[in-house]
């Protein structure tokens, strides 16, 4: 198993940081390339047209390794999980009575944007939601989404695992019930890739959009997606120069073209190029690729495994090892347990970790040990 990776990041000793899922902290590595990258400017005549698309290339080949995705040009360079998700409501013709089953309570930028297409074009919003209690909680939130999916379901947007408390969904088995009714299935990635393994072969999304800044441990305002062939004809929310045919000719760059470059990159935001921000993400998946997700899991399961059974003992509940992540989990309370006494305990003891409706958040990486889990555990 991989060891503690800590030393590679800058994280103090008197700080206990098991906050993944609300920002990453950064690799010492990835700070080096940006503070390198953002001279680079002092000095513009260093940078070269052929700049502008090299270093996005790499972004979308490393990332397309990362995620198992057979062919780079399905990956577009995005600001944002929001900007990522818009490109494809854009795209969804839907018809009046189509339903869009959403999970709840999920992350904003996966449901605000069918919300408004959804009102726009007549369709039906369906929430699913988990059971009441939490005895076979994850389970049975499953099962909810699989029997929610019916002929009249033209859209299936959700998470891998949820951002509030890790539970995992069973993408295969909901890809196949989409499948058998022809509807799409959209995934924010955000929470997930990067520490939890993900495989566009295995699942075929149709769609996969990810935030850079928290599991994928790049900068903040820089992401990526994946869209599948189904949208190479389709058209982006924005109009920019870089994504047109040819834009590599910058001789020619007045001979308006109205072919996109091929396959994703129409999707691609404008100034996709950042000459700071892509190198940094870059180095950052190059990591994750040398660690591996699978790795990741496995070391945060063997640190968080002890302080979770304890916590489960003293009747504190936290999802089914079967139906959760190892990297992100919720804590939920007993109705004796007043929560404002728990976090005052973290706060006094520099502990941070989120709070996400009725639910701790604890999300951990190669940075984190058993004795941050020991630490945690004693404020309970």
């Amino acid at each position: 198993m991989i060891d503690s990776q800590k030393h590679l990041f800058s994280l103090p000793d008197s700080v206990t940081y098991l906050n993944g899922a609300y920002m990453s902290p950064q690799l010492k590595s990835v700070e080096t390339i940006g503070v390198e990258c953002l001279k680079k400017k002092s000095l513009p005549y260093t940078i070269a047209p052929e700049d502008f698309f090299s270093q996005r290339t790499i972004l979308k080949k490393r990332f397309a390794k990362l995620i198992d995705a057979p062919d780079y040009q399905n990956i577009a360079i995005i600001p944002s999980a929001s900007y990522g998700i818009a490109n494809v409501a854009n795209n969804v013709k839907l018809k009046s009575g189509d339903e869009i089953i959403l999970v709840d309570e999920q992350f904003p930028s996966n449901v605000y944007e069918w919300k408004k297409i959804a009102k726009k074009q007549q369709a039906i919003i369906k929430i699913v939601k988990p059971p009441t209690g939490f005895k076979n909680r994850g389970k049975g939130w499953n099962e909810a989404i699989l029997n929610e999916i019916n002929p009249k379901t033209a859209v299936v947007a959700m998470p891998h695992v949820h951002w509030a408390d890790g539970t995992l969904f069973d993408l295969m088995s909901i890809r196949e019930k989409t499948r058998q009714v022809q509807s799409l299935l959209v995934i924010d990635g955000t929470q997930s890739v990067g520490a939890l393994p993900f495989s566009v072969k295995e699942i075929q999304p149709d769609a996969l959009v990810c935030a850079g800044y928290k599991w994928l441990m790049g900068p903040y305002s820089l992401g990526v997606a994946y869209y599948n062939d189904s949208f190479n004809d389709g058209e982006p929310i924005e109009n920019n120069w870089v994504s047109r045919l040819h834009s590599e000719d910058f001789t020619q760059l007045t001979q308006y073209n109205d072919a996109y470059q091929p396959k994703a990159d129409k999707y691609s935001m404008g100034e996709s190029s950042n000459f700071i921000m892509v190198p940094m993400l870059i180095k950052a998946i190059e990591q994750l690729l040398e660690w591996q997700p699978k790795n990741i899991q496995e070391y945060c399961e063997e640190i968080s495994t002890s302080a979770i059974e304890q916590l489960r003992a003293k009747n504190y509940f936290i999802e089914d090892d079967a139906y959760r992540a190892n990297h992100l989990f919720g804590v939920y309370l007993p109705n004796d347990i007043d929560m404002k006494t728990i976090k005052q305990q973290l706060m006094e003891r520099n502990i941070y970790v989120s709070y996400r409706g009725k639910a701790i958040r604890v999300a951990s990486n190669l940075y984190n040990t058993k004795a941050d889990f020991d630490a945690f555990l004693a404020c309970f």
